[in-house]
């Protein structure tokens, strides 16, 4: 039997996409395999900074392109989302593959550079946010100007696009040593409904997703940067006796992008397996 296709003849653009293992490489598959057309941003110079190292963006590439459905096609580019105008050249290039973008998925985040409160620094804080915060926000600030511009109104018969902001667990416990990233993510959650609100009115339906724990990479042996002694005896009282995997919030966001999540909006959502109810 064929998967069925929810997305077919969408265009959809990924954010931080450089990494088989990361949640944006999960969710570029899972919207290919829905039938969509994608277009993935990747910065691989911060991947390199860190432990597990950059991968091979061919592969990257190889992979996502494995995953389309007979008919569409992909693209990628390379930006630094700290810089304004490289965030407008993305969504030019992205729109150029089809004519248009109706999802986008702000994946992208900064990983390390942060530090406790006693740490803090106005430097930590401002790549923090220009890096997670600021660039989702001027990301879906493009998209729905291009969205207004294209003339629709309401009421809508159905979503004109969907954007999916990524948040993390900083509602659910303390986020000791994370707290520029802690701060640049609830910022987004804070405001999902503002902005989502102002953005029905051109018929775009916004939600965030906080993905809960997943492992990609930095709880494998031969990549991570930590102590993984406690890991087998904290992974047996865990719910399902694992972290969540990339294609965990993959799958939903591949939901709330179709019909049939189409009535989910300006939600912030968590899919943790349950780890917060521990």
């Amino acid at each position: 039997m064929h998967r069925p296709l929810p997305l077919s003849g969408q265009t959809a653009l990924v954010t931080g996409v450089s990494r088989r293992k990361g949640i944006g490489f999960a969710v570029a598959r899972e919207l290919a395999a829905l039938g969509a057309h994608v277009f993935i941003h990747h910065f691989r110079p911060h991947d390199t900074a860190q432990p597990w190292g950059g991968d091979d963006l061919d592969d990257v590439r190889g992979g996502i392109r494995d995953a389309l459905a007979p008919g569409a096609v992909m693209a990628d580019q390379h930006a630094d989302l700290r810089d304004a105008q490289e965030i407008e050249n993305l969504l030019d290039a992205a729109t150029a593959l089809t004519g248009a973008v109706d999802i986008l998925v702000c994946n992208q985040a900064l990983s390390g550079s942060d530090g406790s409160i006693l740490e803090m620094t106005a430097d930590r804080l401002d790549a923090h946010w220009r890096t997670n915060a600021r660039a989702s926000l001027l990301l879906t600030a493009g998209f729905a100007r291009r969205k207004r511009d294209a003339g629709a109104s309401a009421p809508f018969d159905a979503p004109t696009g969907r954007v999916i902001w990524m948040t993390s667990g900083q509602g659910d416990g303390p986020m000791r040593d994370e707290v520029a990233y802690a701060t640049s993510k609830a910022g987004l959650a804070g405001v999902t409904r503002t902005v989502a609100a102002e953005l029905l009115d051109l018929g775009i339906v916004l939600n965030t997703l906080n993905p809960g724990p997943v492992n990609t990479g930095y709880l494998d042996p031969e990549t991570t940067d930590r102590d993984l002694s406690w890991l087998p005896g904290f992974l047996e009282s865990t719910p399902f006796g694992r972290f969540g995997r990339p294609e965990d919030p993959a799958r939903l966001i591949g939901w709330l992008c179709s019909d049939a999540g189409s009535w989910v909006v300006g939600q912030v959502l968590s899919s943790d397996g349950g780890f917060a109810l521990r």
